[in-house]
């Protein structure tokens, strides 16, 4: 699960999942966001899949 929040002129995104507990990224800006998430998910790991990673990267551009 992930979440987004705006913080002043910061984007803090918190990742949570089962196995690693909670990671928090503070981003400056929205393009820095948008590089962080095509670095996390790479079109390359959602070959066949191509809905799923347009889907999460416009979830990502409506911050």
């Amino acid at each position: 699960m992930m979440t987004v929040e705006v913080q002043g002129r910061y984007l803090v995104l918190r990742e949570i999942s089962d196995q690693w507990g909670e990671e928090t990224h503070t981003f400056m800006s929205r393009p820095a966001l948008m590089q962080w998430a095509h670095n996390r998910f790479p079109e390359e790991d959602f070959k066949g899949r191509e809905d799923e990673w347009n889907e999460l990267i416009q979830s990502f551009k409506q911050v």
